[in-house]
């Protein structure tokens, strides 16, 4: 996680000043190196440190993939288009741990990570010969500035920074159900692999849901981005009080599981919405914007979820505290940086 977020404050700048495919295929070759310096690795230590330049070098793909739909798109297109990466975004750590647990049971965890290099590979190749340069040579020219003065533009911009820092909030409650969900309902509500696989598909279909709804809001209906985060937050801070009653009073799986599927439908409705009001204004610097949104993202809910641990699993009460405190945060961000009425309409 720490080399996710690390690797994509030095990729998305760099993307900025040579282009798009030379830091995706330097970040993707790394990554390959890594995988395969993982699954030869004769030590615990040796996996700690080439995991930490694993994720380094696997930061650039996303990255790169969200800074060149900002150079080919705009406006409403630009929604649709991240709509469809904010589902791929909000599904990866939600369907990882289950190709991964399906991986174990045909190789050993050494074969997961050959799988992963084979992959890079590929990713290689078909950059290589399919992915054409979509900030060229006399753009890159014609836009000189330095990363501080990259920096400088970004930060000053409260929309921006309001949409980073709700972002960060909102993967923080995804992550706090992600890392707590495992032990919960199968150490204290008894389910087994396979129901537990089920509960998890169940909530995949939430992200697909509300990323869907979401991006059709705001392409075929024109909702403003920051309405929608309105009511996530709101909706959000509710589904967690009542996630902690629930621990309080012991109603049991189901008084868990049913508000928590909607708490993971409002993540898929702001997904999208958080990278339109990232990046929507701030073509000239998108692969800087990218990797601030990225890093914030996974850096902070690396940080925060871990804390349920701490407090213990016993009880779906530490996650639904965290959860709750993310959601206020997003909302005191919401109303204070971004303040929704002043946020202009997206231009065709």
């Amino acid at each position: 996680m720490v080399g996710f977020a690390v690797g994509q404050l030095f990729v998305g700048p760099l993307s900025d000043r040579v282009g798009r495919r030379y830091p995706l295929v330097l970040g993707t070759c790394i990554h390959v190196l890594a995988s395969v310096g993982i699954a030869l690795a004769p030590s615990i230590a040796i996996v700690g440190i080439l995991r930490v330049l694993q994720g380094f070098g696997a930061a650039a793909g996303g990255v790169v993939a969200m800074a060149t739909v900002r150079d080919l798109f705009a406006g409403r297109a630009l929604v649709r288009m991240l709509s469809r990466m904010a589902l791929v975004n909000g599904l990866a750590p939600v369907i990882a741990p289950i190709l991964g647990s399906w991986l174990l049971t045909v190789t050993s965890w050494r074969g997961i990570f050959w799988v992963l290099a084979s992959y890079g590979v590929l990713v290689v190749i078909a950059v290589a010969f399919f992915v054409v340069e979509t900030l060229p040579k006399e753009r890159r020219s014609r836009n000189q500035k330095t990363l501080r003065q990259r920096y400088a533009i970004l930060f000053r911009d409260r929309i921006y920074v309001g949409a980073v820092l709700i972002a960060a909030m909102t993967f923080t409650g995804l992550f706090a159900y992600l890392s707590t969900a495992p032990f919960l309902f199968q150490q204290v509500y008894g389910f087994d692999a396979r129901q537990f696989g089920m509960l998890f598909a169940i909530n995949s279909v939430a992200v697909i849901i509300g990323v869907q709804t979401s991006s059709r809001l705001m392409d075929r209906f024109g909702v403003g981005p920051q309405w929608i985060l309105v009511g996530t937050t709101s909706t959000q801070m509710v589904l967690a009080v009542i996630i902690i009653l629930d621990g309080l009073a012991g109603f049991g799986m189901w008084g868990t599981a049913i508000p928590l599927w909607f708490f993971v439908l409002c993540c898929g409705f702001a997904f999208p919405t958080q990278q339109v009001l990232a990046l929507s204004r701030h073509g000239d610097q998108a692969g800087t914007a990218a990797s601030i949104l990225g890093a914030m993202n996974f850096g902070t809910a690396g940080i925060l979820s871990p804390i349920i641990g701490l407090l213990g699993v016993g009880s779906p009460i530490p996650m639904g505290g965290v959860m709750g405190i993310s959601a206020l945060l997003g909302a005191i961000f919401l109303w204070t940086l971004v303040r929704p009425r002043s946020v202009p309409g997206l231009l065709d």
